[in-house]
């Protein structure tokens, strides 16, 4: 295998382990939220705000993912470095 078919699966292995994680936690959030606001109504706004903001930190931590992937598909900087 050379460098480059390594990088392709690496690549893909960092976006779809982010994914997978990303999906798993936000429904954890997402279950709890329901489960919270079902004990006690009156703390539904709060509790809905801190889930839409949990929510949105857990997304940004994997683009974050899908832009390191993206560094390495297309800048490559395992390569050497060609001189001009």
């Amino acid at each position: 295998m050379d460098l480059n078919s390594v990088l392709a699966i690496t690549c893909g292995l960092i976006v779809a382990f982010g994914a997978v994680a990303a999906a798993a936690s936000i429904a954890f959030v997402g279950s709890k939220y329901l489960e919270a606001s079902a004990r006690q109504p009156e703390l539904i706004e709060p509790l809905q705000t801190k889930l839409f903001l949990i929510a949105g930190l857990i997304d940004a931590a994997f683009l974050i993912g899908v832009a390191v992937a993206l560094l390495f598909a297309f800048v490559n900087p395992f390569a050497p470095a060609v001189a001009g």
